[in-house]
């Protein structure tokens, strides 16, 4: 059984269902797609993202502010808020996607900085892991996390990084999560990075509905094609694709353990 750590189901393209989103779930429990966090990118859009999944005992939600979405002063989200929104919604396992992106918006990178610090905050006051995105900022996310991070840990989710960035993540409890991506043909030095950490530390994820794995690069991506992504790992390791599904599966459970108690699991240690 398979766990998509990471998609924005509010953001599929539902026409191939009859935009029947209960349709688009069943496709992808029929490739034993058995849990999936869906990401939050702001607070307004959350709203409706929740409303969506609500409802699926299956999804799982986070809450956060995506740093491209952290265009001025008013978009930086206060400690409270995050704290008083887990609290209103008992479906939130995470807190994010937030981080750093001096790629896109280099230029509101103080901005960036002061919200990611606030959601690390507000993850070590609710005990509650953090989903980071990063994007030509390793030394700044780093030493963030390392500053304002609490014991519960976090996620770099869709890993595009060094092999250096991982591991420093790793010693500061975080996990590396892969997409799509590591199946593109130009994305070697990622693969390099697969090799060299231990399955233990790796989650696996669609992003959906970006970054299709091959064979469906190009396409609309959607929580189905995660299988690819586990397939892709299993090659690298050397190891057989169901051993991957279990393995993320169980790392998936330990770092997001309001999911576990969700899912009823007594025990993910």
């Amino acid at each position: 059984m398979y766990i998509d750590s990471h998609c924005h189901l509010d953001k599929l393209d539902l026409s191939p269902y009859d935009n029947n989103f209960s349709a688009m779930l069943a496709a992808a429990f029929d490739r034993d797609i058995s849990r999936l966090l869906c990401v939050s990118i702001d607070l307004e859009q959350f709203k409706g993202m929740y409303q969506l999944i609500q409802d699926q005992p299956k999804v799982f939600a986070s809450l956060g502010v995506h740093p491209l979405h952290v265009e001025n002063e008013a978009a930086v989200v206060s400690v409270q808020s995050l704290l008083d929104s887990v609290k209103q919604h008992s479906k939130i396992v995470a807190i994010g996607e937030t981080g750093l992106d001096y790629y896109y918006q280099a230029e509101t990178k103080e901005l960036q900085q002061q919200s990611f610090i606030n959601h690390l905050r507000a993850a070590d006051q609710l005990c509650m892991p953090v989903i980071v995105h990063t994007r030509d900022a390793r030394e700044d996310t780093l030493s963030l996390i390392k500053a304002h991070g609490g014991d519960s840990g976090g996620v770099l989710h869709c890993f595009t990084e060094s092999l250096e960035m991982a591991k420093a993540a790793l010693d500061m409890n975080y996990l590396i999560s892969f997409s799509g991506i590591v199946t593109f043909r130009n994305a070697q030095e990622l693969r390099d990075v697969v090799k060299a950490i231990p399955l233990e530390k790796i989650l696996i994820e669609t992003d959906a509905p970006y970054l299709a794995p091959i064979p469906y690069r190009g396409k609309k991506n959607e929580p189905k094609y995660v299988v690819e992504v586990a397939q892709c790992i299993a090659d690298l390791k050397g190891v057989s694709v169901e051993q991957v599904a279990e393995a993320t599966s169980g790392n998936f459970y330990r770092l997001f353990s309001k999911a576990a108690q969700l899912d009823g699991i007594p025990s993910c240690g």
